[in-house]
């Protein structure tokens, strides 16, 4: 065996616990990196599982081309390498989320971006793990070393995957935590540039401490400036002026203001524009409100910015109105910014009303109270995990929670830009066993809207339904015979394939149905 150069070699006390502490540290970076690029990527995208799919698999592939690589270094330039590497890895993770972003903004290569980002920085973590541990293993036998090296990644990677959503995503938001994971590396690559500066050639340690003060006032500066570059950044997203932004545990919360126009959008998707939100919210609710036999107990799923709580209030026989919301933050906001108040008469403060911020298929499952009304706003179902409450199963227990003569709704896309999937909705609603009810209406903002209506206890009149609120903006009993005609170009295709929890088919028929538009 080849004798190490010195340069190869881990002298001191301490010089292999700080080694192991590098690849700890540097473990947790790449997670966080490929945490970053994935949720990055869906919040421009969508479709969270075909990211992070793609994410992993090229992560771990280009991990092993990095390994493979590693053999291309010598006995002598390891430590060198090593440290060039992080600094290096700090350089590309750090910069990922601001180049993601500018991509997306200003270029039409937004995925080929993604990959070289996931590609490069999974080459350079494959390229660090062979060389530490042919640095520590002068320092004990291979399997010693090994164990400890991968035990340590491993932890690493664990350490940060629960620190990614729990802590900083939440406290520092995907651009800032992009440039901290790219800080925490140069320092870890300046850390072994110091422990081991003596065993370094004189002109390369120069250049390395050269790179790594180009890379920490790169990442620095830039940290300093990321709020109004992150506010430029967003507010090219956008059409009108931010008044609001917010990254929660779930999901970036985004209010827009034009005149008299408010916007609510949740990871860059419209939910509600002020100007038109009573056709959507009136349509919504109302119908479902007047084919009940009762209403004095309601549930709403989602809707957590108060507007559909504020329609099923104005029926002056509800009781009590649970509202199930996933996000915190979202019924947080409606309660106290006075944009939104005004908007939803100040529902979501009012006595009546009880506000549990869990999952609604959970709530579903642990729920023993019966409603009149089960009223679904949720969002698009445009990925899988967004599916599970538009499954056979998620209305089947919807029906299990109605009161006799109870009714559930739900918003169902558009029936005109996402036809196949509208239909699939009113096709995995009638497999639960209900009787369904489609109907549909203009709503500008959005286009034209549809909603599907299941009951229960066999056919109901619905010709001259008959709503118990007055003073209705938009909807009439003439209108909502109108609402259920359906023209040739938004009538049900021949095949409708359901939405079952094993078999999500219905967010991939949303994806393809809005690709074509």
């Amino acid at each position: 065996m080849v004798e190490p150069t010195p340069a190869a070699q881990v002298h001191g006390r301490w010089g292999p616990a700080v080694l192991l502490a590098a690849i700890f540290t540097a473990a947790a970076c790449a997670i966080i990196y490929e945490l970053l690029i994935s949720s990055t990527s869906a919040y421009f995208l969508g479709d969270s599982v075909q990211q992070f799919s793609v994410t992993i698999g090229l992560f771990l592939a280009s991990m092993g081309l990095g390994s493979w690589l590693s053999r291309a270094v010598d006995d002598e330039g390891l430590l060198e390498r090593f440290i060039a590497f992080e600094l290096w890895l700090a350089a590309v993770g750090g910069a990922s989320v601001p180049v993601l972003y500018v991509a997306y903004l200003y270029t039409d290569h937004f995925r080929y971006a993604m990959v070289l980002l996931i590609v490069a920085v999974g080459a350079l973590v494959g390229l660090e793990l062979p060389l530490l541990t042919r640095m520590l293993q002068r320092l004990g036998d291979l399997r010693t070393v090994l164990s400890n090296v991968l035990f340590l990644d491993y932890l690493g990677s664990l350490v940060a995957a629960l620190l990614f959503p729990y802590l900083l995503l939440p406290l520092l938001g995907s651009f800032n935590t992009s440039l901290v994971a790219g800080l925490l590396n140069v320092g870890v690559g300046l850390v072994l540039l110091g422990g081991f500066w003596s065993q370094l050639p004189p002109g390369r340690r120069q250049r390395l401490l050269g790179l790594g003060i180009v890379i920490v006032c790169g990442l620095g500066l830039t940290l300093i400036a990321a709020g109004p570059v992150r506010e430029r950044l967003e507010s090219a997203l956008y059409a009108d002026r931010i008044v609001y932004s917010e990254r929660s545990k779930h999901q970036q919360i985004v209010l827009t203001q034009w005149q008299d126009d408010v916007r609510l959008y949740l990871d860059g998707h419209l939910q509600f524009a002020s100007v038109d939100e009573y056709r959507y919210h009136e349509s919504l609710v109302h119908p479902a409100m007047a084919l009940a036999h009762t209403r004095q107990r309601v549930l709403v799923i989602g809707g957590g910015d108060g507007l559909t709580v504020s329609q099923v209030l104005r029926h002056g026989d509800v009781e009590s109105v649970d509202l199930v919301d996933l996000d915190p933050a979202i019924t947080d906001l409606a309660r106290r910014d006075l944009r939104l108040t005004r908007l939803n008469d100040n529902a979501l403060s009012r006595p009546k009303v009880h506000i549990f911020a869990e999952d609604g298929f959970a709530f579903l499952q642990r729920a023993h109270e019966a409603y009149g009304v089960i009223i679904f706003d949720l969002p698009d179902p445009r990925d899988e995990a967004l599916c599970k409450l538009y499954s056979v199963e998620g209305y089947r227990l919807a029906a299990r929670h109605l009161s006799p003569g109870g009714v559930v709704v739900t918003q169902a896309s558009s029936p005109y830009f996402a036809r196949t999937a509208f239909w699939s909705i009113a096709a995995t609603m009638a497999e639960s066993g209900l009787h369904v009810l489609p109907y549909h209406t203009l709503v500008p903002s959005f286009g034209e809207w549809g909603f599907v209506a299941g009951y229960a206890g066999g056919e109901r009149e619905v010709a001259e339904l008959t709503f118990a609120v007055d003073d209705l903006r938009f909807m009439t009993t003439e209108l909502f015979r109108h609402m259920q005609i359906f023209p040739a170009d938004m009538s049900r295709p021949a095949e409708v394939v359901v939405n079952r929890l094993d078999r999500p088919v219905l967010a991939r028929q949303y994806r393809q149905d809005w690709s074509r538009w």
